[in-house]
């Protein structure tokens, strides 16, 4: 053991937030490892494809909103520190029936924070934005507050950060082992050489179960798919909104055309079982890649079926309920590890890659992080 190989912390995993927490970690003087099975910004895992949303009035529990408040102004800071261009504020509009428990849940967030929301009835959201086709009984929740975050700008913003305060940075080096009972530090066992660390961060995404086998971590590593189409005008960014969409069985999200992109449309419901190991770049394999999207627009956009300009598969890692994983390994506290955010984690980036840091160096959070034990599920 060496002291190039001892750091006060290691993170195993340098995606959305693995490489924030080892930005604010090295900004704090800690020694810091970060180490990836791969060289992020990549396609292997649930960052790419060049955007994500962000909305404050939160569908999926009033208990993420103080979490994606912060976020929000930590992707401003980001943006203004680095220089690269991290958020558009778009605005973001969720379409749903009147009786849709996501959007009651959405404006009893915005109540509960005192957070701007429009409500809109269907001939109104047509009104203003034509490119919709809203049924009669739809209504709409409107955060002009909202909008866009480009993923893999963010990804490398952090990674800037987190080079220039001295990062001990590890690319394409598969963790093969964590010994998390080796003593006063964590031992990990790569093929490139063995790490020792004081505290370990595990954000590993549709990994973190391989790397944790004992804590059968209740995730699904999912096989996604996304399009961009090719549009007219009413659908550029300067005009049009990020939007999701609760219809009959299914939930639909996207995003308006940027630089001539083109409308993006994936599905957030849905998805295939699969080893994130064996995940290739291979949309078009089934009908349904294509088929789902375009069903979706030619109902609700119409104007947005255009040409599919191009398609590609993301990971998703869910988990059993949906929610975070956020909690110390029961074994060894100095194990951390967050997982099961896909879906809707990736806007949370900035404020994990805070809260994940704080855990590291002080214990605890300012922020409550119950919700998200892994004790939940053994309730």
């Amino acid at each position: 053991m060496s002291e190039k190989t001892v750091f006060d912390v290691a993170i195993v995993g340098a995606g959305t937030m693995g490489m924030a927490a080892g930005a604010f970690l090295a900004q704090q003087g800690k020694k810091t490892l970060v180490i990836d099975a791969f060289d992020p910004p990549h396609a292997n895992g649930s960052h790419h494809g060049d955007t994500r949303l962000i909305r404050h009035a939160y569908g999926e529990g009033r208990h993420y909103v103080r979490l994606v408040l912060r976020a929000q102004q930590l992707w401003e800071d980001l943006e203004k520190q680095t220089g690269y261009k991290v958020f558009d504020k778009t605005g973001v509009i969720g379409l749903g029936p009147e009786d849709s428990p996501f959007l009651l849940e959405s404006i009893a967030a915005a109540n509960s924070y005192g957070l701007p929301l429009e409500i809109l009835s269907s001939g109104a959201i047509q009104d203003r934005w034509p490119g919709f086709t809203v049924p009669e009984h739809f209504i709409g929740c409107f955060e002009a507050q909202a909008g866009v975050l480009y993923s893999e700008n963010a990804i490398c913003a952090y990674k800037k950060l987190a080079l220039e305060n001295g990062i001990h940075y590890v690319p394409n080096t598969p963790v093969q082992h964590i010994d998390i009972q080796n003593g006063n530090r964590v031992k990990i066992s790569t093929a490139q050489g063995v790490f020792y660390a004081e505290k370990v961060i595990v954000t590993a995404g549709a990994w973190a179960k391989k790397l944790l086998p004992d804590l059968q971590l209740p995730i699904q590593p999912t096989r996604k798919a996304v399009g961009w189409f090719e549009a007219p005008e009413i659908y550029n960014a300067d005009q049009f909104p990020g939007f999701f969409v609760e219809g009959p069985e299914m939930m639909f999200y996207g995003f308006p055309s940027i630089d001539g992109a083109g409308v993006k449309v994936g599905r957030s419901d849905g998805g295939q079982p699969i080893d994130p190991d064996e995940q290739t770049q291979n949309f078009g394999q089934y009908e349904f890649d294509e088929g789902d999207l375009r069903r979706f627009l030619d109902l609700y956009m119409p104007e947005a079926s255009g040409e599919l300009k191009q398609g590609k598969t993301c990971l998703y890692t869910v988990s059993d309920d949906h929610n975070f994983i956020i909690d110390r390994h029961p074994d060894n506290e100095r194990v951390i590890f967050a997982c099961g955010f896909t879906g809707h984690g990736f806007k949370f980036g900035s404020v994990m890659g805070e809260v994940l840091s704080r855990l590291a160096i002080d214990g605890h959070t300012e922020f409550d992080i119950a919700p998200f034990s892994l004790n939940r599920f053994k309730l």
